[in-house]
C-alpha cells in the first residue's frame, strides 16, 4: 500500500521528470525541487539491503542512521563521547562487564508500536543470530547465538542490559553500540513478516527474524520512514512524526541515483537537486565560483586502500606487497584526483582517532620496486587484475597505479563493475586486487585496528570476516597487539599501542592505504543547516530545512 501510493504521488518525482516539465513550462525561470522535499543526487549503487541486522555498505549506513534509533550515539559536539538516544542514562558495573541503560519513556516506533527494553534485546538477539556482515560488531563481545538471550536481555519494559565478556575500556564499548547493527527495530512488526525456514547445518533457526522482508522494508522510529528503495535508482524517506526527539525540518528526503560527478553538478546549478554528494575537483570548483551555490566540507573517519589477495601467490610475497607501496603516485593523485576531497594518508587510522599515525613514508619510486620485485623472483614483471568500482576518484586512481606498476613491468588489467558487483566479488575473495573505501564502523581505533589484522580462521568458511580475511592475510602477532589494545584504559597508554601496531602494518602488509576522505558536497544556499558528520553514519538530514 505505501508503495503504491509512493508509485502515484512521486515516481516521476524520483526519476527527475516532473522537475523537467516543470523546467518546460517556464524556461525562464530556474526549476525547483518542493519546498518541502529535499533532493539529493548520490551514488547510491554499493546498497545491497536495507535491514540494519545486514547492510555493511556505506550509503546504507546513511539511510540506517536517519531512519532507525540506538542506544547512544557519537556526540557530535565531542567525538571522544558518546550520548543517550533510546538510552537515558546508563551505568557499568565496577568489575566492567555488565552495563545497564535506561530507556527514555514514551517512546514509539514509526509504526505506533512502543519502544520497550525487549525490542532492544530482541534486535541485539537477531543481529546475532542472523550473522551476517556487521555481526561481528557485537558477537566480539563474547555474545554468540546460544547465550545472546543471557547476555543481551530486558529486565523490564525500561530497562536493558548487556554482558560483555572482558572488562574492556567502556569507551570501545559505548562505541560500538553507535554502529547501525545496533540499531533497534520493532519486534512486533518484524514479527507479523517473519519467514519459516527449515533448519540446516550453517543456520539453526526456524525463521529469518524478518530479514527477507527488511531487506527493503522498514521497523525503525527514527527522523524518518524508509518509504522506498529501488536499486540504483532511488531511496526516499519521510518525516517520522513519531520521533521522540525534534522533528525533521522537511517533509521528505530523496536520494536521486546519478553516478557521475558532472550530471551531479548540472542538475544542481539547474535546480533539479538541492545537494551533489559525488563531486569530483573540477565539478567542485565550478561549484565554488557559482552565486547560487555553496560546497560543505567535512573530515570523514574513511580511508581509501588498494588491497592484495593473499591467494595469488605473486601477492602473498611480502617483497611484492612492499613493492606495490612504491608504485603509486601519491603526489599526482594528491594534486589531482583527490584535491579538495581527500587527503594523502598512509596508515589505517584516520585522523581524528585515537592513536591515529600521521606517517606517510612511501613516495613513487619504481627503481626501489624493481629491486625488491626481483628480489621475491619477478624482476620480470607479472599480470595481474583489479576490480575497480566504476566511479570517481576510485577509477581514476586505478587508471594511474595502473600506469606507474607498467613501469615496473606489471601489467594490471581493469574489471569494472558497481558498487554491488565489486563488492560481492570482494567479499567472496575471488579478486586479485581491489580498490575500495573503508568507514570506521564506530568511533573507536579498534574499529579499523581489527578489521585490518584480525583473521582467525583464513578458510573460505570463516565468519570472522574482516579485510584481512577477505585479502586472505594472517596477521597473529598485530591481531594479539590490537586485542591487548582493547583491554587497556589509559587513553595515552592505547594510543601509544595503537601507533606501534600502524607502523607494524605499514611495513608488512598487502595493503596499500592511499588517503583520507574529506567528504565534500555542493548545494543550494537556499538549504539551511545542512553539515556533513565526521563518519558515513553521521550525516543527518532531519535538521535540515530550506528558505
Amino acid at each position: 500500500m505505501i508503495v503504491s501510493k509512493f508509485n502515484r504521488t512521486f515516481r516521476l518525482l524520483s526519476a527527475g521528470a516532473a522537475l523537467s516539465i516543470m523546467m518546460a513550462a517556464a524556461p525562464a525561470a530556474l526549476a525547483e525541487t518542493p519546498k518541502d522535499t529535499l533532493v539529493e543526487g548520490f551514488a547510491i549503487d554499493d546498497i545491497i539491503t536495507m535491514d540494519p541486522g545486514e547492510a555493511f555498505e556505506l550509503s546504507t549506513a546513511e539511510v540506517t542512521s536517519n531512519t532507525y534509533s540506538l542506544l547512544v550515539r557519537l556526540d557530535m559536539s565531542d567525538t571522544s563521547k558518546v550520548k543517550g538516544d533510546l538510552a537515558d542514562s546508563w551505568s557499568v558495573s565496577d568489575d566492567g562487564l555488565t552495563y545497564t541503560f535506561k530507556l527514555k519513556s514514551g517512546l514509539k516506533f514509526a509504526s505506533g508500536n512502543p519502544i520497550t527494553a525487549e525490542d532492544v534485546a530482541w534486535s541485539f538477539e537477531r543481529a546475532v543470530k542472523l550473522d551476517k556482515s556487521p555481526a561481528f560488531i557485537i558477537t566480539q563481545f563474547g555474545i554468540t547465538g546460544d547465550n545472546v538471550a543471557e547476555k543481551a536481555k530486558a529486565t523490564d519494559d525500561n530497562t536493558f542490559v548487556f554482558t560483555v565478556d572482558k572488562p574492556y575500556a567502556p569507551s570501545f564499548v559505548l562505541n560500538c553500540l553507535t554502529a547501525t547493527v545496533a540499531s533497534v527495530v520493532d519486534k512486533k512488526l518484524v514479527m507479523e513478516h517473519i519467514k519459516s525456514v527449515t533448519p540446516s547445518a550453517e543456520y539453526k533457526y526456524d525463521n529469518d527474524f524478518g530479514n527477507e522482508w527488511l531487506k527493503t522494508g522498514y521497523a525503525g522510529s527514527g527522523a524518518f520512514k524508509l518509504r522506498e528503495w529501488r536499486a540504483n535508482e532511488v531511496v526516499v524517506m519521510e518525516r517520522n512524526d513519531n520521533y521522540y526527539g525534534d522533528k525533521a525540518k522537511l517533509n521528505r528526503v530523496i536520494y536521486r541515483f546519478m553516478k557521475e560527478s558532472s550530471a551531479q553538478r548540472l542538475a544542481l546549478e539547474a535546480g533539479d537537486i538541492d545537494i551533489a554528494r559525488n563531486l569530483e575537483p573540477g565539478d567542485l570548483d565550478a561549484i565554488a565560483k557559482n552565486a547560487d551555490l555553496t560546497t560543505v566540507a567535512a573530515p570523514k573517519g574513511t580511508v581509501y586502500y588498494v588491497s592484495l589477495n593473499s591467494k595469488n601467490d605473486n601477492l602473498k610475497k611480502p617483497e611484492v606487497q612492499e613493492a606495490f607501496k612504491y608504485l603509486v603516485d601519491y603526489d599526482a593523485i594528491g594534486s589531482t584526483l583527490i584535491k579538495g576531497i581527500g587527503e594523502i594518508h598512509q596508515t589505517f587510522l584516520p585522523k581524528g582517532q585515537l592513536g591515529a599515525l600521521d606517517e606517510n613514508p612511501y613516495k613513487l619510486d619504481v627503481a626501489k620496486a624493481k629491486e625488491l620485485l626481483a628480489k621475491a623472483g619477478l624482476k620480470d614483471g607479472f599480470s595481474v587484475t583489479m576490480d575497480v568500482r566504476n566511479t570517481q576518484p576510485v577509477t581514476g586512481i586505478a587508471e594511474s597505479i595502473q600506469q606507474s606498476l607498467a613501469q615496473a613491468g606489471i601489467k594490471m588489467e581493469i574489471i569494472p563493475g558497481d558498487g554491488k558487483q565489486t563488492l560481492t566479488k570482494f567479499r567472496a575473495r575471488t579478486h586479485d586486487m581491489y580498490i575500495g573505501q573503508w568507514g570506521s564502523d564506530y568511533f573507536d581505533p579498534n574499529s579499523n585496528a581489527d578489521t585490518f589484522t584480525t583473521n582467525p580462521d583464513n578458510s573460505d568458511a570463516g565468519t570472522v570476516k574482516t579485510l584481512a580475511w577477505r585479502n586472505a592475510w594472517e596477521a597473529p602477532e598485530l591481531d594479539k597487539e590490537t586485542k591487548a589494545a582493547l583491554l587497556e584504559r589509559d587513553g595515552a597508554k592505547r594510543a601509544a599501542m595503537y601507533e606501534d601496531i600502524q607502523k607494524k602494518f605499514l611495513a608488512n602488509s598487502p595493503f596499500v592505504i592511499i588517503f583520507q576522505q574529506i567528504e565534500v558536497a555542493g548545494a543550494r544556499k537556499s538549504l539551511k543547516d545542512f553539515k556533513l558528520g565526521p563518519s558515513f553514519d553521521t550525516n543527518y538530514v532531519g535538521p535540515i530545512g530550506k528558505e
